[in-house]
């Protein structure tokens, strides 16, 4: 049965911004937990959510790594799906113009092993100008070969390089760059401050946290990949932090939170630190129309909180 956002009889006004962006409302799926095109239309109408954040795309495609590739956990799931997906070409011709006829906001996610992947994946989406496409992500925060398999996000020099290729990438399309960041930094506004710097017009906060789950009966990962990342309610304090952070030490830049929302009232926490915007992720794969019932819960929630617009909500933590 397919579930859509059933709007209460309220004045809530759900509609919110992430820069130059205009959302109906301000609840996305997150990359990674909704496939590359239409998969999650048999279970809500895509279309009344705020957005749709596709799984990463590279510019070649790429088979992940090996599986098991989840590992269900009390707190979430740790996953090591290693960014499969069919590259950047299929996606625009095969997968995106299903996505697109459900009436989806778009927002693609590029990822890459090197720099340059970055930029011919931002110039592959340029070339196609796609008209349901409102923006496009980059997860920096994925292994990359020109820093030994280190992540980029996790160094503020790569960040910013990165940044600035995809940015150039982008040159023409008249599309924002989003970038998604790792919570696994001890510093997380400096590097948010350095893609500013490199041109990200928002920052996506906050990839997985690292983790590893062993089999103590042969002392071998569960994973098939080794570690993997740990996301689902585990880690919502981390990015409720990471977005009030952020959201303190920049206080005009568009913050999307992403990080263990399964709840109305967990939206509303990562809005009230100081996100535009979220994304529901692992909380889909237990509900796949999590993102629906997420919407319509933070639409009660607001109503019961005398919440008359999301601008009345979103950095109250700041005073805002």
């Amino acid at each position: 049965m397919t579930l859509g956002f059933r709007r209460a009889s309220t004045a809530v006004d759900l509609s919110t911004r992430v820069g130059a962006v205009a959302l109906a409302n301000p609840v996305l799926t997150a990359s990674g937990t909704s496939g590359h095109g239409a998969e999650m239309a048999a279970y809500m109408d895509l279309a009344t959510l705020g957005g749709v954040v596709v799984k990463s795309v590279s510019v070649e495609a790429w088979a992940g790594n090996p599986a098991p590739r989840l590992a269900p956990l009390e707190s979430g799931m740790l996953n090591s799906v290693g960014l499969q997906n069919p590259g950047i070409a299929a996606w625009l011709a095969e997968d995106l113009p299903l996505l697109a006829a459900t009436g989806a906001v778009v927002v693609a996610s590029i990822w890459g092993f090197s720099v340059e992947d970055f930029r011919r994946a931002a110039a592959a989406i340029t070339a196609a100008r796609p008209p349901a496409v409102v923006a496009v992500e980059a997860n920096i925060s994925c292994p990359n070969i020109e820093d030994r398999r280190r992540m980029f996000a996790h160094d503020p020099e790569a960040a910013g390089q990165v940044t600035a290729a995809a940015v150039e990438g982008l040159a023409g399309s008249g599309l924002p760059l989003w970038v998604k960041l790792s919570p696994n930094v001890t510093d997380l506004p400096a590097i948010a401050g350095t893609v500013l710097e490199a041109g990200a017009a928002a920052i996506t906060l906050i990839n997985t946290v690292m983790g590893l789950a062993l089999d103590p009966a042969t002392g071998r990962p569960r994973l098939g990949g080794g570690g993997g990342g740990l996301s689902g309610p585990a880690i919502h304090p981390v990015a409720v932090r990471a977005v009030f952070e952020c959201r303190a030490a920049f206080p005009d830049a568009p913050i999307v939170g992403v990080g263990g929302i399964s709840r109305g009232v967990d939206a509303a926490e990562l809005l009230a630190a100081g996100a535009d915007a979220v994304e529901v992720g692992t909380a889909s794969f237990a509900q796949p129309n999590a993102p629906a019932r997420v919407l319509e819960e933070l639409a009660a929630w607001c109503h019961r909180h005398g919440i008359q617009k999301m601008s009345d909500l979103i950095g109250r933590a700041h005073g805002r």
